[in-house]
């Protein structure tokens, strides 16, 4: 019997594995779905109109959660300041990225965002004490010069739009640290005011230009909200059936389906310069997760939850948590 014991546990532990794997990738596909509807949907609506609709969507979505979890508990939050804060700055770089996709190829906009856990890891030295050692520094380094190979500086290149891309990512950034600060206030809460924020956003932005919106691309509008939550399930399910650190680096394959569809639906092509600045981001970022992962399996560093970005705006953590 403890034979038998032993040589199924990691049999099933290999396959949960697997799923997580495979949810993981999904969950990922389907980020990249709802950028690409986004994208789509900018070039005919406002950023603020989008993000409205979406909103409306996500809550509908949302709302069997907020019910179960109990209304109070959603108005109920600590920290209210520090909450207002995160509001502000998701929103922000929310109206950022899908600013961005109208002028850029989806591709250059998803790897300034993928640089986002970098902007972390240098700020959080400063704003939450975390020590950072001379490994992830150089990393660090190697993850602003593959930004700075991104952006192409000069005259020609070095557009507004992709100066915003950039904000909002670090705008991105801020809110992951706050997030940090942030890991007692339940899932839902999170997902709430996030939601709300930027939909009060878009409400105000569309009393200044709003578009009759046809009955299909209403409905596109909806499924941009439907898509992401619906990524979200299959991300948490993925963290939660395998290691992060086999699963977390899967996020990476955004920047994949960005080109490809980037380029078989806008017919965007890869700028040189964006492929190789996205190789200096990935392998920084990745060193820093693993190095994380490390010290953390040492006792050497606290805990915080891990950022797996989802684009426009939507972020899953290694811990389970969501915004």
């Amino acid at each position: 019997m403890p034979t038998n014991s032993a040589s199924i546990a990691p049999a099933h532990d290999s396959s949960a594995g697997r799923t997580g794997v495979l949810l993981m990738l999904l969950g990922m596909l389907m980020f990249a779905l709802n950028d690409v509807m986004g994208k789509w949907l900018v070039s005919t609506y406002s950023v603020g109109q989008v993000v409205l609709i979406r909103s409306a969507a996500a809550l509908i979505v949302l709302a069997p959660f907020i019910w179960f979890n109990g209304p109070r508990k959603i108005v109920a939050v600590d920290r209210p300041w520090t909450q207002a804060a995160r509001v502000v700055l998701s929103t922000a770089e929310v109206f950022a990225f899908y600013f961005a996709v109208v002028y850029l190829p989806l591709a250059d906009v998803m790897t300034y965002w993928l640089a986002a856990p970098i902007y972390v890891a240098a700020i959080s030295p400063l704003v939450l004490k975390e020590p950072v050692g001379w490994r992830r520094w150089t990393a660090i380094i190697i993850g602003f010069i593959g930004v700075v190979i991104a952006l192409e500086p000069s005259s020609q290149a070095l557009t507004p739009q992709a100066v915003i891309s950039v904000l909002g990512s670090m705008a991105f950034a801020f809110m992951l640290l706050l997030g940090r600060t942030l890991r007692g206030t339940p899932d839902t809460t999170l997902v709430f005011w996030q939601i709300v924020g930027a939909g009060l956003a878009g409400l105000v932005s569309v009393s200044f230009d709003w578009t009759p919106v046809t009955m299909r691309d209403l409905v596109l509008l909806a499924l941009l909200g439907i898509v992401a939550m619906l990524a979200h399930v299959l991300v948490n399910r993925a963290l939660k059936l395998a290691d992060a650190a086999t699963v977390a680096p899967l996020q990476y394959t955004l920047l994949f389906w960005a080109i490809i569809f980037g380029w078989l639906v806008f017919g965007d092509v890869p700028r040189l310069s964006m492929l190789i600045g996205s190789v200096f981001i990935i392998a920084s970022g990745l060193f820093i997760f693993f190095r994380e992962q490390q010290l953390k399996r040492q006792g050497r560093l606290l805990a915080p939850a891990e950022a797996v970005v989802t684009g426009s705006g939507d972020t899953t953590y290694a811990d389970g948590n969501k915004d």
